[in-house]
């Protein structure tokens, strides 16, 4: 069974990274592109300065990287094989005995090294950026940061359960307003559309209320209706993007959250192990591609195809996690199970 030679899969390599490099440039370029048409016109209207702007970018630049990173992986196997295999020089190595899946599995290694870095910047330079994006935006508005506010907010007490649609707490004192009450008590469900939430005196405030009882039709109560509610009034947490690893894990580990949240959080610590790794399982699905094919512009079609089937795959799967059609880590992981599955079929035709 022949080998390849050492400067023969040197080779490959090289003319793969030189095609990385370009592929890198290109899709930096097409992202902060898109930032920049984006956001121009808010840059015009709002006189911001260049440090402004550049702050802007600063806090997508880690994100954008990482996608950059990535992305280029297919574009630069497809792209130098379609070029070997146009100028013969695949042919030759076939023909001289070279089994092809050799050609294959060195790709794998330069883009564990990509892989490794991707893993740590999506685990604190992502976040940290996201973290502060809202911020850099303001400061070109000229106004404070809007107070954080709380989604779907629930808490069963032994004898009731409480629900608002929105919580939010402008000043952070005791109290908040609530929107979209509902409170459910023994056999009575009552609904309104504010209220407020006093966390000294451990009550919520509900005034236009409506009270419904089995077999009874639904009753306007006049007045204000004052629930004694002791759950202790906690800063939103802040959105999974916008947080270390870390610290994910600890939020997890307090089992705190609505079902929503902790399934989003899930998703997110499982996908910065997965999306990491993509870079080598694209190196693997487009390097046995990329042995199929016959010239350059199969190639790029390829690219085009090969991209945008990850795209749909990884904008898609975390929304089944969210709302609980998909397990979280397998709504993670989905994207690279699908090129590993390709990987694996196209390993087989060409064994």
């Amino acid at each position: 069974m022949p080998r390849v030679p050492v400067t023969l899969t040197r080779s490959v390599l090289r003319e793969v990274l030189r095609w990385y490099a370009a592929g890198v440039a290109l899709f930096l370029i097409l992202q902060l592109t898109d930032a920049l048409s984006t956001s121009v016109g808010a840059f015009l209207a709002y006189n911001a300065t260049p440090r402004q702007a550049l702050n802007v970018f600063g806090t997508l630049a880690p994100n954008v990287l990482n996608q950059a990173l990535v992305l280029s992986v297919p574009f630069a196997v497809l792209l130098a094989f379609g070029r070997m295999q146009g100028d013969s020089e695949l042919k030759a190595m076939f023909a001289a005995g070279v089994r092809p899946l050799s050609l294959v599995w060195p790709l794998a290694l330069p883009f564990m090294l990509v892989g490794a870095l991707t893993y740590l910047n999506a685990g604190y330079l992502v976040p940290a950026g996201l973290a502060r994006f809202d911020q850099a935006w303001f400061a070109i508005y000229g106004g404070p940061v809007p107070a954080p506010t709380q989604d779907n907010y629930t808490f069963a007490a032994p004898d009731a359960l409480f629900y608002a649609g929105r919580v939010h707490n402008e000043d952070g004192g005791p109290v908040a307003a609530l929107d979209g009450v509902l409170v459910q008590r023994g056999n009575e469900t009552v609904t309104a559309p504010s209220g407020l939430w006093d966390t000294a005196a451990q009550t919520w405030t509900v005034q236009g209320a409506w009270i419904t009882r089995p077999g009874a039709d639904p009753r306007l109560e006049p007045g204000p209706l004052v629930f004694a509610q002791t759950d202790r009034l906690r800063p939103p947490s802040p959105p999974a993007k916008q947080v270390s690893t870390p610290e994910l894990r600890a939020r997890l580990a307090s089992a705190e959250g609505t079902p929503e949240e902790r399934r989003v959080d899930r998703h997110q610590l499982a996908a910065r192990v997965a999306d990491p790794l993509t870079a080598v399982v694209f190196a693997l699905a487009a390097g046995t591609l990329g042995l199929l094919l016959r010239n350059r512009a199969a190639a790029f079609a390829a690219v085009v195809v090969f991209v945008g089937l990850f795209y749909v795959l990884w904008i898609t799967a975390p929304q089944f996690a969210r709302v609980g059609a998909l397990p979280p880590v397998l709504a993670a992981w989905l994207p690279n199970l699908v090129f590993l599955t390709v990987a694996a079929v196209l390993a087989w035709r060409l064994r």
